[in-house]
């Protein structure tokens, strides 16, 4: 076997497939959860221009998390923790696009140091660090699947509650106070969503990689339409076939959920990138 078999045999390994999909349970109804949720809530980050800030909360996630695992408490309450304070910082100090980005840039490298100064600290399995960045596809025992969609289902239940003056808010503030929309509340609402959901993501898809799931899939869909109602339809399609996807790929090597995952949104976007101009000047065609 040549080194480029040996290679790809470690990327795609299913001579073991069918022994190893049963323990994929799991694994599989996180990364539904996931997909639904990041599908919904993306379209909001993009809507918003807050993709940059996404990030921002990951890397205070991950310290949470990092420290969670040090100090031997549990690493999903450190992730929250970690998330909210970001989400609820840039919230409040971030009203304007500059603003937001500035606190955000400065938010990331603290963040990124303090889980690393945590991991360094911490003397346990090499793989539990590795996964607070990276992801990881086993270990998700009954416990740590609850309590992913009791959080899942309270951002996705969230976003539904505040869907029509969130995306008002979203897409015109000014307008939407006019009109009494409480838009600073909205902003608070959705930030403290948005923690939610990065805490939950980087249980699965790790701090590092995180927009692939809450960002990609929304880019991808705004794209090819500017629906209100098929944005979010296919938002929602793309992560779960990206997250679905990237975790029965996974099985078959020992590779990290997250690369998988991660590609799939990235041939989806620019799958998508490539469709979306033609059909837009077919559409421009066909009205002349």
């Amino acid at each position: 076997m040549t080194g480029l078999d040996t290679l790809w045999s470690e990327i795609f390994n299913f001579s073991d497939y069918a022994q190893l999909l049963p323990l994929l349970k799991n694994s599989v109804i996180a990364c539904v959860v996931l997909g639904v949720m990041g599908g919904l809530i993306g379209v909001f980050v993009m809507t918003r221009d807050m993709a940059f800030a996404v990030h921002g909360v990951s890397e205070l996630s991950f310290a949470g998390a990092a420290a969670g695992l040090l100090f031997g408490v549990s690493v999903v309450a450190g992730a929250l923790v970690g998330s909210l304070a970001a989400a609820l910082l840039i919230g409040v100090l971030g009203s304007r696009a500059r603003d937001r980005n500035s606190v955000t840039a400065v938010l990331m490298p603290f963040g990124l140091g303090l889980g690393i100064l945590c991991l360094g600290l911490y003397h346990g399995r090499a793989a539990n660090k590795f996964g607070l960045l990276t992801g990881q596809i086993v270990a998700i025992d009954d416990p740590q699947i609850k309590s992913l969609i009791s959080i899942a289902a309270v951002v996705i239940v969230g976003l539904l509650v505040v869907w029509r003056p969130l995306l008002f808010a979203s897409t015109d503030a000014d307008v939407a106070a006019a009109r009494g929309v409480p838009v600073g509340v909205m902003s608070l609402v959705f930030m403290t969503l948005l923690g939610l959901a990065v805490a939950v993501s980087v249980q699965i898809v790790g701090a590092l990689l995180v927009l692939s799931l809450l960002v990609t899939p929304a880019a991808a869909a705004l794209r090819i339409s500017a629906s209100p109602f098929r944005v979010p339809l296919l938002s929602t399609l793309f992560a779960l076939v990206a997250a679905v996807g990237g975790v029965l790929l996974a099985a078959g090597s020992s590779l990290p959920i997250s690369p998988y995952i991660t590609t799939i949104s990235f041939i989806i976007y620019v799958t998508c990138r490539a469709v979306g101009p033609s059909r837009g000047r077919a559409r421009a065609q066909s009205s002349t």
